[in-house]
């Protein structure tokens, strides 16, 4: 059965800047680079941030301190025709539109109106009980980010989802979820719809707070498919993610890293990005089935750099084969030194020159 091929996003997200055409440049891009699909972010500013929210830190550093969050977000917001006009953009280039949703107005427009594979939900979303169940109840598969999150955080999050996807009403209490999550029918449906993307929420992220082995952990805890959201600078660490098994890998990219914006420092630049798709590529070429059994390109270079038994000095009919008088060299087209034990001990047949291959009946 053939390996399903990593599934890589471009996360363009908010680097269009509220500008159409640097979105639409953003799509042809990526689909050029070779991605799978091509990731914005939806919402509307006043759902999404109270009048007094703070940026975060890195938001202050790249976009200043003078305005608020809710205004920086007015700046890169995109009207719900623009999405429409960027999906059918993505169809045309051949890659998948995703938007990530941050309020319900936002899912509601796309769920209806966007024919998106699944909805990503941020990791900023993971405490967010009501956003999660009514996400479930799209009955859409979900691409989980657990950035900021606890184990325990990551199954509450599961829970609610699962409990979303099979009951109808918003539960009453926290215990009738758990009732859900741990039954068979429960487990199912989230194997059969959700997988978890590990993820440091920092932009850009330190290589020393990645933890990749964290993928595992979250593999092996709840037993879904686990993928890698990157926020590190350049692509060592997304490529290693896909060495480790991730099955999705999201990264932010840009069409250049100076512009205003809170995220185009810590994304790729449009080179950056193709050398990741290249290499992720590569990897999963390098992976391979797991069968230790020589490669075809090596089955060629056996009779060469494996050796023979052949007369250490010159042997004479009816002398006795030994450690003495036998040695192993080059090339390999005679009997292997690993079958010695057939032929120490025994007379030969006839006399042998110096590197001459041994040969026994």
């Amino acid at each position: 059965m053939k390996k399903k091929q990593i599934y890589i996003i471009a996360e363009a997200g908010v680097n269009h800047n509220g500008s159409m055409d640097m979105a639409r440049k953003l799509i042809r891009e990526g689909a050029e680079a070779g991605v799978n699909a091509v990731k914005f972010q939806t919402f509307r500013p006043e759902n999404l941030v109270t009048q007094t929210a703070e940026k975060a830190a890195y938001q202050k550093e790249t976009t200043g301190i003078q305005e608020s969050q809710l205004d920086m977000l007015r700046k890169l917001t995109l009207q719900d025709d623009d999405y429409l006009e960027l999906q059918h953009l993505c169809k045309e280039c051949g890659v998948e539109f995703i938007s990530t949703p941050f309020d319900s107005d936002s899912l509601h427009f796309l769920i209806t109106q966007c024919d998106m594979p699944f909805i990503k939900v941020s990791s900023g979303e993971i405490s967010n009980a009501p956003f999660l169940f009514e996400i479930a109840r799209t009955g859409k598969p979900v691409v989980l980010s657990t950035g900021m999150a606890t184990l325990g955080e990551v199954e509450k999050a599961l829970a609610v989802l699962s409990y979303g996807y099979l009951q109808v009403e918003f539960p009453s209490s926290y215990q009738e979820v758990q009732r859900v999550y741990v039954s068979q029918e429960g487990q199912n449906i989230l194997r059969d719809k959700v997988q978890l993307l590990h993820c440091t929420t920092q932009y850009p992220a330190s290589v020393n707070q990645v933890n990749l082995k964290a993928m595992e952990t979250l593999k092996s805890a709840f037993g879904l498919s686990v993928g890698y959201s990157d926020h590190t600078e350049g692509i060592a660490v997304p490529v290693a993610a896909a060495a480790r098994g991730a099955v999705i890998i999201e990264k932010h990219f840009t069409l250049d890293k100076s512009l205003a914006g809170p995220d185009h420092k810590a994304s790729l630049d449009i080179n950056e990005l193709r050398k990741m798709v290249k290499s992720i590529r590569n990897v999963e070429q390098a992976i391979g089935s797991g069968g230790k059994i020589p490669a075809l390109e090596e089955q060629f270079n056996i009779d060469i750099v494996r050796k023979s038994l052949v007369a250490k000095d010159n042997i004479a009919k009816g002398d006795t084969f030994s450690l003495r008088n036998l040695a192993a060299k080059r090339d390999g087209t005679g009997i292997s030194p690993m079958d010695i034990w057939d032929v120490l001990g025994k007379k030969a047949e006839r006399s042998y020159q110096k590197d001459e291959k041994i040969v026994i009946r």
